[in-house]
């Protein structure tokens, strides 16, 4: 089975685990943690696919997908009273689901035919617009408008790939090293409370 593939279905999981524990209501159902889990899952890579007009959809064309999110939001509402209350562990998923799907991201991107730079934006895109999604669902201010380093460590990482593949590294290696870079950065940034300048008139 492909590194590729296996680090796709992890990113789901991952992602759905993230998607399912952002439930803030105490009346929420299983359901209703399920589908968060589901849009925060498949969310980013709809509409990266819908963009590059790339059919059929990822999770529609393997069932894999939907029994990798299905596992991740059980495992979210089976440990959930433990998970909730360690903010650290959400913020693990999250990382772990952006590192994966920034690269896949970028890959898809130039399987398809686009430029690089085209291909970095599209990598960042399927791992942001997933917890973007989430956020507006649970009322929250988007990740990617907040101050901490988010979208920047996916595009650090697309960027890394990019140059690890033009001068030929190992594809495997090279997926790792890329998905590694970016759970570093945005693992160093929350610790020490790096952010980007603000936007100020």
């Amino acid at each position: 089975m492909p590194l590729q593939y296996i680090l796709e279905l992890v990113g789901t999981f991952f992602f759905a685990i993230s998607g399912s524990l952002a439930i803030q209501d105490d009346h929420d159902d299983l359901f209703g943690a399920g589908f968060l889990g589901f849009v925060t899952a498949i969310g980013g890579g709809t509409l990266r696919d819908i963009m590059l007009d790339s059919y059929p959809l990822v999770w529609i064309g393997d069932i894999n997908f939907l029994y990798a999110i299905f596992a991740g939001v059980i495992m979210a509402y089976i440990f959930f009273n433990r998970l909730i209350g360690l903010r650290r562990t959400f913020v693990f998923f999250d990382t772990v689901g952006i590192s994966f799907f920034t690269i896949l991201g970028v890959e898809k991107a130039l399987s398809l035919g686009v430029r690089p730079e085209i291909a970095a934006i599209m990598g960042m895109f399927s791992a942001v617009m997933g917890g973007v999604i989430r956020d507006v669902f649970t009322k929250e201010t988007p990740v990617l408008f907040r101050k901490e380093i988010y979208a920047t460590a996916c595009l650090s990482g697309a960027i890394v790939y990019l140059l690890l593949y033009r001068f030929g590294v190992d594809r495997n290696i090279n997926l790792l090293i890329s998905s590694t870079v970016i759970f570093t950065v945005r693992i160093l940034a929350i610790k020490f409370k790096l952010s980007l300048p603000t936007f100020k008139r």
